[in-house]
């Protein structure tokens, strides 16, 4: 889709973009304040989304044809609603383009693709001091679902319970 007045576009991403979305993760990372915890390579991101069992997606957004943002998402499942929705993983836009109206056009072609896919619902997480993008999500119509906590199970923990210990 494209924005005649400020030339934005939102597009699928392409094997081409891999570098470039890769650049996005490590400053999305930066800005999360995480700068070193990023493991991914090209080679996992082009496996990821692009690969023989991808089943990630991602969207670029461009600004007079230059990659501004990206979003990474995937389908998951409510049994509750018996239907598939969309996780947005990450959704990053270069800091000098935010405020343009990046963020929403990116979310938009999500909500999209969520509806035309007859998808319940589309869901994401927020870093709690992350006011800017609460305010933003609460502006479109985003509610935080507060009585939820994320809990993972990564690295050796989860090695070990894989393993039985």
């Amino acid at each position: 889709m494209e924005n005649p007045v400020s030339h934005l576009t939102i597009r699928p991403a392409e094997p081409s973009d891999i570098s470039q979305i890769l650049k996005f993760v490590h400053e999305l990372a930066v800005y999360e304040k995480e700068p070193n915890a990023v493991e991914a390579t090209e080679s996992d991101m082009h496996a990821a989304l692009f690969g023989k069992h991808a089943n990630v997606f991602g969207l670029i957004a461009e600004l007079d044809a230059q990659p501004v943002g990206f979003a990474v998402y995937f389908f998951n499942f409510s049994t509750w609603l018996g239907r598939n929705g969309i996780y947005l993983e990450d959704l990053y836009v270069r800091p000098e383009t935010r405020g343009l109206g990046v963020g929403k056009a990116l979310l938009q072609e999500l909500a999209k693709i969520a509806v035309a896919r007859g998808c319940g619902r589309v869901e994401w997480s927020v870093l709690n001091w992350n006011e800017p993008a609460i305010q933003f999500y609460r502006s479109i119509g985003a509610v935080p679902q507060d009585e939820w906590t994320v809990y993972r199970l990564t690295g050796n923990a989860l090695q070990q319970f894989a393993a039985g210990s």
